[in-house]
């Protein structure tokens, strides 16, 4: 019987390259998305290359819908990837209530509700997987996307305590930090915009952009066997961002 995995937000944008990396791995995939044009369109194309592709409508924030979707599955699901995610850009003093706890429904909690519901399952069946997507903004904070630094740093947290909770029943929990990605939340950021893609680019040591193909790489990664002994960490996906503070400093000499 082929492996399920559960894949918020995985209809389109980082999410529809994780979908599909799973599906080359050979999981059936249940995609549980708001955009049910984009996952309709998903379920149609991937059923025309004899790939099985489930769609379920639903916000993460939602615990009714969440349970609806995962009682469908019939079993519980082997890996759940929590990639649902939004981003505000607004400075502090521009952010409101309802700006700041809409990013942290569906980025903190809505993934705490996903994994909570994934994982009282994965334990009843002795085993299961969980990956969190974070983010290096919640390692290193960004100006602008402030709420949205709170949930990741609060999601890289939280896998650490899934994985010390849920990791001696079953369930290994680690999570991916993408950085400055060309596509997903940052599509705003880069799109039609050649010269913020190559200033950024050039700054990372890497020196490009990531693309959505470098996270699903490492999804997959920490999904499999060869991971079997990885629990409760962050791998960061970044080209070295993270860790190239000196290197943007200047040099001088006596």
């Amino acid at each position: 019987m082929s492996k399920i995995a559960f894949i918020t937000g995985g209809a389109q944008g980082l999410g529809l390259s994780i979908t599909e990396a799973a599906l080359d791995h050979g999981y059936e995939v249940a995609v549980f998305d708001r955009d049910a044009v984009a996952s309709d369109a998903l379920v149609t194309r991937e059923a025309a290359r004899n790939r099985k592709v489930q769609a379920f409508k639903g916000d993460v924030a939602d615990m009714s819908a969440i349970n609806s979707a995962l009682d469908a599955l019939g079993k519980a699901p082997d890996l759940l990837v929590n990639n649902a995610g939004i981003v505000r850009f607004h400075p502090l003093m521009e952010t409101t209530e309802e700006i700041f706890r809409s990013v942290i429904d569906t980025n903190l909690t809505g993934a705490f509700l996903v994994a909570r519901a994934c994982a009282e399952r994965m334990i009843a069946n002795g085993s299961g997987n969980i990956i969190n997507i974070t983010s290096t903004a919640g390692i290193a904070s960004s100006p602008g996307v402030n709420a949205y630094v709170a949930a990741k740093a609060g999601l890289a947290a939280l896998t650490e305590l899934m994985a010390l909770e849920w990791g001696p029943l079953g369930v290994r929990v680690n999570a991916v930090a993408p950085g400055m990605i060309d596509g997903g939340v940052s599509t705003p950021i880069y799109q039609n915009n050649e010269a913020a893609r190559t200033r950024r680019g050039g700054a990372v040591p890497a020196r490009r952009l990531g693309q959505p193909e470098d996270i699903s790489a490492a999804v997959m990664y920490l999904a499999s066997e060869a991971a079997s002994y990885v629990h409760g960490h962050q791998l960061v996906v970044d080209g070295g961002l993270t860790r190239s503070v000196m290197s943007q400093l200047p040099w001088t000499r006596d």
